[in-house]
């Protein structure tokens, strides 16, 4: 795999923008990774040892447009945190998935129990525990500072860090993609 590495930690197979927008178009469900994709991976915690992250309001108003356009939004996280349950909440999203040790297991179910194929998702992830997805679904998506196995196995890497709009960037894509506009 180091031979399809660009410089960076990119991959040879990067999408142009506009393939992207392409292929943005069959895209039926978008599956999220927290820690580092929908926060920037800081982890914050109390003196009483409450664990807190920081979301990102513009993402949350793109996944909003995002199933508004007629796509659903799945989050699946390693973490088992009280906090992703309630942004997902906020969000209205059926799919909130937490402490997943196995991602593509909780996708697999996701796509059986709503009737799409893998190649009908796109997977936006950061680390090693989301590059098993990547290679498994329609398209692999990461961002600008995910690691560079991840990196690598996506397609399109965001030019936002995660936690700083990476998500907002691809929602908007996706949205401008089914002529709804950005």
């Amino acid at each position: 795999m180091a031979s399809d590495l660009l410089e960076g930690g990119t991959s040879r197979r990067q999408l142009s923008r506009a393939a992207l927008v392409e292929r943005l178009q069959g895209v039926k469900l978008l599956s999220l990774d927290v820690d580092g994709v929908l926060t920037d991976g800081g982890l914050y915690y109390t003196d009483d040892g409450q664990q807190l992250r920081k979301f990102n309001v513009k993402d949350g108003m793109g996944i909003q447009r995002v199933r508004a356009a007629g796509a659903e939004v799945a989050v699946i996280s390693a973490a088992q945190a009280p906090a992703i349950l309630r942004r997902g909440e906020s969000l209205g999203l059926d799919h909130v998935h937490v402490g997943c040790e196995d991602k593509l297991a909780a996708l697999e179910k996701i796509c059986q129990e709503s009737g799409f194929d893998l190649s009908d998702v796109a997977h936006m992830g950061d680390d090693l525990n989301d590059v098993p997805v990547l290679e498994a679904v329609g398209l692999p998506l990461s961002v600008a500072d995910a690691v560079a196995e991840a990196r690598a196995a996506a397609a399109y890497v965001t030019s936002r860090r995660g936690g700083d709009g990476a998500v907002r960037e691809i929602c908007d894509l996706m949205v401008s993609a089914r002529g709804d506009g950005v």
